[in-house]
């Protein structure tokens, strides 16, 4: 375990879709949003065999109608208690709460949800990053544009969906005991100006304030370095607490989470070698105090 700190790659989630592979990864059918629908159904038969109307389920469960309407029609992802009291107030018998670890994992795309079960579980996570600021370090400002800029472009409410889930995900840092966490990133990362100079400022404020958490440290790859050892893309490594160790990485809308031993062995020597030529993580914070001297 300790080693890794010095020579481990952090499990990213992205952009792409996939699954647990060894070699090739496929494009896999998102069949989250058709569960949604089916628990939403579920919900519809079960409030009308108690003859409730939307609004009065909504009063019964403190929730609007429109937000009854949007879970029925699976636009809307319950959360937890939700799902909880509406399977007591009608009279469920446990069917609903049956579907809630279902209904959580479909917060994420399908090509994410491996990678977001291996994340919760993880003891140590390390990341290199040189597209966009990692998933578990993003602003809710940043997260948005970012989601708002993919093409071909997303609804508005899975933007809002995909919005929640990510920032849900940085729940991790407050979990005991935390995971042992590290981030390389790429300074034209922190130099580009995803959402506005604003949503740029509010997000490198957000590293300062992530990077003063005892468990987590980051580093910053400066644009002057005449080596680097991640020209091939960002990854992620991962330990889980049952001593799984993985790798997850993304591409042009395909994913892997990589978990033989030789392909995960390779990425976690790289990140060692990322590490020692990036800026100290003391040295790091200064030049992101620096960079919000320039905006």
């Amino acid at each position: 375990m300790g080693t890794w700190l010095s020579v481990w790659f952090p499990v990213r989630l992205g952009c792409g879709r996939g699954r647990v592979a060894g070699g090739a990864g496929v494009a896999d059918q998102d069949d989250g949003a058709g569960f949604l629908r089916s628990f939403g159904l579920q919900l519809k038969l079960l409030r009308e065999r108690r003859k409730l109307s939307r609004a009065e389920l909504g009063a019964l469960l403190g929730y609007g109608e429109d937000q009854i309407a949007s879970v029925e029609l699976g636009r809307r992802i319950p959360k937890p208690e939700f799902i909880d009291k509406a399977d007591e107030v009608l009279d469920a018998g446990g069917v609903l709460k049956a579907m809630k670890g279902e209904v959580q994992r479909a917060r994420y795309p399908a090509f994410f949800r491996d990678a977001a079960k291996l994340e919760a579980e993880s003891v140590e996570l390390h990341a290199y990053d040189a597209l966009v600021m990692n998933g578990l370090l993003q602003t809710e400002e940043y997260a948005r544009a970012v989601f708002t800029m993919m093409r071909p472009p997303l609804d508005d409410d899975v933007i809002d969906q995909r919005v929640a889930a990510r920032l849900a995900r940085q729940s991790l840092f407050d979990r005991r005991p935390a995971p042992l966490a590290s981030f390389v990133i790429d300074e034209s990362v922190l130099r580009r100006p995803i959402g506005g100079p604003q949503v740029l400022r509010g997000q490198l404020e957000e590293l300062l304030l992530v990077g003063q958490r005892r468990t987590v440290e980051i580093q910053v790859m400066p644009l002057s370095r005449p080596q680097n050892a991640g020209l091939a893309g960002p990854f992620t490594l991962i330990e889980t607490k049952d001593g799984r160790r993985v790798a997850y990485v993304e591409v042009q809308n395909v994913s892997h989470v990589h978990a033989e031993r030789h392909l995960v062995r390779g990425l976690e020597v790289k990140y060692g070698i990322l590490r020692a030529q990036a800026l100290t993580p003391q040295e790091s914070m200064g030049f992101v105090e620096r960079l919000l001297g320039e905006l």
